[in-house]
């Protein structure tokens, strides 16, 4: 067997099996034990406590606008089975993040970075980026062209932002 088709059978392991929100708690706790255990790469910030704060409502919001918009349309918001959607929404909230509900957790994450001041804490926004591109999102967008062809992959292409849930 190739290297490369062995990375991916592991790899697929860990495709969507994982709940998004539990994923947030574990980040987030992470988070919390790592400004704990690096009190060294805390800094401080004038405002840092509300600039946490609104970045936390935002991710918030955005991420209820998501679910809100997803029961309009009376499709599914369980992240691990995206082969029951029923529709593919492109309107409201979702007309230019591509993921906003993981926008909005990505943002929540942020929002706790900032309050607990703590660099090292900070570092692993990148890492959730990463964890939730490669074994959350893939996986949905793979599934979701194969079940709505040409209408997804035109939602997909006209709001395709780099990088970001």
């Amino acid at each position: 067997m190739s290297e490369r088709r062995d990375r991916q059978g592991v790899g697929r392991v860990l495709e969507l099996k994982v709940p998004p929100l539990l994923l947030f708690a574990l980040f987030a706790a992470a988070m919390f034990g790592l400004s704990w255990a690096a009190p060294a790469t805390a800094f401080s910030l004038p405002g840092s406590r509300a600039a946490a704060t609104l970045l936390a409502l935002s991710g918030l919001g955005i991420a209820l606008a998501g679910v809100a918009a997803f029961r309009r349309h009376k499709t599914t918001v369980n992240p691990l089975v995206p082969s029951d959607a029923s529709s593919v929404v492109a309107s409201g909230v979702y007309r230019h993040p591509r993921n906003p509900m993981y926008l909005g957790i990505l943002l929540l994450l942020a929002g706790w970075a900032l309050f607990l001041s703590n660099t090292a804490a900070a570092l692993l926004l990148p890492a959730f980026v990463a964890y939730m591109n490669r074994f959350q999102i893939e996986p949905e967008e793979r599934i979701l062209a194969a079940k709505f062809g040409a209408p997804f992959a035109v939602r997909h292409h006209r709001v395709d932002v780099a990088c970001l849930p």
